[in-house]
């Protein structure tokens, strides 16, 4: 996303806990004659953010994108029923707070200016039923919900909100790493994932960057409040079998 932004003319802000991560996307960006800064911030701590935001703002004069993608680990693939209520909720505190705090931190000065785009990622699991995706699906129904809701509020002050739902990426370090650790496993598993789609293929992390791109630029104008589908078409789970 952050290279997508940068190749689009955007001066990235690229953020995260661990900034030897971000230094290396920052530094592939700069090396191709993109803008990129690098800064450490926990997005769980407030200060940190608002921090963070009011040193783009005396840098730059405004904020006209924010972006939060973080995440965190997901008990899935098994039954609900022998998931215990801490790794259920784990991904929906985690994932809503966190968006909620860099959204309003971003709004913030969003008002101000009276223009912004602030965009949000979930996944199949947000729009429509999905086995054994556990805490992971209210995680992506919560964000969406927020994402709408948000945008109600911030229109009148020339703020867009939209969130992108997107299926699992094949080249996403997610996915990688499956692969790498379990790869006849995950032929398996992409070749289902791939078939509960329309196109019978899945979205490559290219393709979702590209959509942000677009809805934060001029021509997505008039686009706020709901979530972009960008799942190749995922259906409702066609190839669901019990497991015994």
């Amino acid at each position: 996303m952050a290279r997508a932004f940068a190749a689009a003319g955007a001066k990235v802000y690229a953020t995260g806990r661990n900034i030897q991560s971000v230094e290396k996307v920052t530094d592939e960006i700069i090396a191709k004659g993109g803008k990129a800064i690098a800064d450490q911030v926990d997005v769980l701590e407030e200060k940190m953010i608002r921090s963070h935001l009011e040193k783009v703002v005396k840098e730059s004069g405004t904020v006209d994108i924010s972006f939060n993608a973080a995440a965190c680990q997901v008990v899935q693939n098994i039954p609900m029923t022998e998931i215990s209520a801490a790794d259920f909720m784990g991904p929906v505190n985690f994932m809503l707070q966190t968006r909620f705090l860099t959204a309003m931190a971003a709004a913030g000065v969003m008002m101000k200016q009276r223009s912004g785009v602030i965009l949000s990622l979930t996944a199949t699991p947000g729009g429509i039923g999905y086995p054994y995706t556990g805490g992971f699906a209210p995680a992506c129904s919560a964000i969406e919900i927020f994402s709408r809701n948000l945008a109600a509020e911030l229109g009148v002050y020339g703020v867009r909100v939209v969130n992108i739902r997107s299926g699992g990426s094949p080249d996403s370090k997610v996915f990688k790493d499956a692969i790498e650790s379990h790869p006849e496993e995950m032929k398996k598993v992409l070749k289902s994932m791939e078939d509960d789609t329309m196109l019978k293929k899945l979205p490559l992390m290219q393709d979702i960057a590209n959509l942000a791109v677009f809805l934060a630029s001029d021509k997505a104008a008039m686009v706020t409040g709901g979530t972009v589908d960008i799942t190749s078409g995922t259906t409702a789970g066609l190839n669901y079998k019990v497991k015994r």
